[in-house]
Order: C-alpha cells, then sequence, then structure tokens
C-alpha cells in the first residue's frame, strides 16, 4: 500500500523547471511550499503569483529550515553552498544531475568512484538523502501523472538508505501521479543517472522494475 503523506511543510531550493513544477504540484496536493532561488525572493514574485496560496519565496537557508522535508533542485556544481544546519534532520530529495559540461568535471564522478547523490549526503551528514525526479522531464512531470492504478502510470524511480525517507518520498511520488519504484540505496541511484538505460525513459511502473533489475 502506497503511504499516505498528509500536509507538509515543504522547503524546494532551485526555482527552475524541476523546482517550479515540483512547487505547483505539492502545492495543488495540499502541501505548504517555500521556494528559493540563488537571485532572491523578489524575483520569484511571478512564480508565487501564478501558483497562488500555499507557496512563499524565500532565501535558500530560509526554504531550508522552514521545510520539514527539503528538495534540492540546483545545478550539480553547487551543492556545497546548500545549508548543512538547516536541512539537518531532515528528509533531503535530491533531484540533481551531474553534467560535466555544466558543473566541470569532477574526477569522483568521472571514474564512477561514488555518486553526485553520494556526495551530496557527505555534504549533508544529518539529512536523509533520497535521490528522486532526476529521470524525468519538467514538462512530463508537469503533464504525464495519472490516477493511481492506471496502467499507463510512470513509475519514477528512488534511490537512498533510510527506508523510512523513502517511504516518505513513495508518498509525495504518488500524490504527483508517478509510482514510486524503489532503485536500492543511495550508491544504486548510478542506475538512473544521465546515461543509464532508465535515464529519461519515462517507463510504465513495471518496466521500470523489470529495467532496473536487469
Amino acid at each position: 500500500m502506497t503511504p499516505v503523506v498528509h500536509g507538509m511543510r515543504i522547503g524546494i531550493i532551485g526555482a527552475g523547471h524541476i523546482g517550479g513544477t515540483l512547487a505547483r504540484g505539492l502545492v495543488a496536493a495540499g502541501h505548504e511550499v517555500a521556494i528559493a532561488n540563488s537571485r532572491g525572493p523578489e524575483t520569484l514574485r511571478e512564480l508565487v503569483t501564478e501558483i497562488g496560496p500555499g507557496v512563499r519565496a524565500l532565501d535558500a537557508a530560509q526554504a531550508a529550515e522552514f521545510g520539514e522535508l527539503a528538495i534540492v533542485a540546483i545545478p550539480f556544481g553547487r551543492y556545497a553552498e546548500l545549508p548543512p544546519d538547516g536541512l539537518a534532520g531532515k528528509v533531503v530529495i535530491d533531484a540533481n544531475n551531474y553534467y560535466p559540461e555544466r558543473d566541470g568535471h569532477d574526477a569522483r564522478l568521472d571514474d564512477d568512484r561514488t555518486t553526485s547523490s553520494e556526495l551530496l549526503a557527505a555534504h549533508l551528514p544529518q539529512s536523509q538523502v533520497v535521490k528522486a525526479f532526476n529521470t524525468i522531464r519538467w514538462d512530463h512531470l508537469r503533464d504525464r501523472g495519472r490516477p493511481a492504478g492506471d496502467p499507463d502510470r510512470i513509475g519514477i524511480p528512488i534511490a537512498g538508505d533510510d527506508q523510512e525517507a523513502k517511504r516518505v518520498v513513495t508518498g509525495l511520488v504518488d500524490q504527483l501521479g508517478f509510482d514510486a519504484v524503489d532503485a536500492g540505496s543511495l550508491a544504486d541511484g548510478r542506475r538512473q543517472q544521465p546515461g543509464a538505460p532508465v535515464y529519461g525513459a519515462d517507463l510504465r511502473t513495471g518496466e521500470l522494475r523489470d529495467r532496473l533489475a536487469a
């Protein structure tokens, strides 16, 4: 049975296509959202007006403090700017991807010694990091949600080391119209990184499970 996640305070750090789309969907699902970007709350007035009640614009530190749960949707190369203290003790959803042409090369990732999510978790040692929402295009996240039980429902892989954190994330994924498919530990999150067979594939839930198991 999919966990039911009741109204939460959620901080979203990153107001690009993925962050903005998640803010819209989560407010519609009954959550209270604070969203931040690197340019300041005043630059988010249009987005906040569009979404309406249930969302506010704050700076990154304030959004981190505000949320019972946080979503990180910023360029991976800036992950070290995130505030560990404000995110301590919280579930942090990592929607980032490592793109070396944008983020600069990181030898630890280029030779597959670790994953971007494990580096984020090392920066946030008191948070429970779950990788999710990094494989789907923002417009598909906006448009392709389906009711529970729909045979065409798309699966979204999630990876993490904390089972309770993954349970919470599973509930949020369901509210947005998708099925969370457990991809394993945070280290196993390499199976949903750019270049992996499931990345950008928009697979039905059963097909995603099969591909992750292959």
